[in-house]
């Protein structure tokens, strides 16, 4: 082990333990011992294997199908760290679950992201890492440093390599256009935004295409995917205004419900996603994976070392 990385230690959840381990390994570090059970009532049960007193420690977490759960063996995690008198609590959360439900939209709602940032703070993490949070304005909720890193650098590489040839990138909806904008500034693109409307929860209507799409590659661009109600609407969309082929690229990919079966029907030429959720695509053989082990590792030393970690964001905040 490098000298400086000496006091350098990094926890996995139960949620994602192969992103744990990608992520050790690019660091060149051995995973934090931990153990975590569950008792016959349904609780947990987690004990950190190790001395971390006077160490700089990364709890790596994600948001999957079992947020309820992950989340509190996340508060757990933090707590032990912090009661084995950790010098330095980073929470690493690529998808921050209920990122989503960030406003008031209807009468006697909660702000569930506000309280999960306050939850985790509560806990005791000091130092938030996330990914593509459905709106940046989440990071306000938390009173400590958050680093909401983006993949956008991640599928530009991959989609300037493919070379499409008249290419548009699209965004699902008025909310993501500007991120989409920004993506289409980088890959050299035009862009074109779809009006969508929600009738209910988990039900998407696209109701008009803004821009042209007839005869063009269509790279439908967004941060989640959940239902695939909304991309599948899109996809069908863009093929009656002319788009021929249609790539479906997202950083977090929940796929909840019948969403596979949904993506398989709508027939995309390829689904580009991360690995910031744990899924099982044997059912869809169009889909490339690509890792944000890489980012996160090297997110993870320079915070360490005290290096700065500005070079990662260059290519991506034009």
């Amino acid at each position: 082990m490098k000298k400086d990385l000496q006091y350098l230690k990094v926890f996995t959840g139960s949620s994602h333990p192969a992103l744990g381990k990608e992520i050790c390994k690019k660091i060149g570090i051995t995973p934090g011992k931990i153990n975590i059970e569950n008792f016959s009532c349904g609780e947990k049960y987690v004990q950190i294997g190790e001395s971390v007193r006077g160490c700089n420690c990364f709890v790596i977490q994600t948001a999957t199908g079992n947020v309820d759960k992950e989340l509190i063996e996340l508060f757990l995690i933090i707590d032990a760290l912090k009661r084995s008198l950790a010098r330095y609590i980073h929470v690493v959360i690529p998808h921050f679950g209920y990122a989503r439900q960030d406003k008031i939209t209807d009468p006697r709602e909660p702000i569930s992201a506000k309280l999960m940032a306050e939850l985790i703070e509560r806990a005791g993490g000091k130092h938030t890492i996330t990914l593509d949070l459905h709106s940046a304005q989440t990071q306000a909720f938390f009173e400590k440093p958050v680093d909401n890193l983006t993949a956008k650098k991640l599928f530009l590489d991959y989609f300037a390599k493919k070379k499409l040839k008249n290419a548009v990138v699209v965004s699902p909806d008025a909310g993501g256009a500007k991120n989409a904008e920004k993506f289409a500034k980088l890959l050299g693109t035009d862009l074109a935004i779809l009006h969508k409307s929600r009738p209910k929860h988990n039900v998407a209507q696209i109701q008009a295409v803004i821009g042209d799409v007839k005869g063009k590659a269509a790279i439908l661009f967004d941060d989640i995917v959940d239902t695939a109600g909304s991309v599948s609407a899109a996809a069908k969309v863009l093929r009656e205004n002319g788009a021929t082929d249609i790539y479906l690229a997202a950083t977090h990919a929940v796929l909840s419900g019948n969403a596979f079966e949904k993506l398989k029907e709508a027939k995309f030429k390829e689904i580009v996603v991360t690995d910031s959720i744990p899924q099982d695509y044997r059912k869809l053989p169009n889909v490339k994976v690509i890792s944000v082990a890489g980012l996160l590792a090297n997110i993870i030393e320079g915070i360490h070392t005290g290096r700065s970690v500005s070079k990662f964001w260059e290519s991506v905040k034009n």
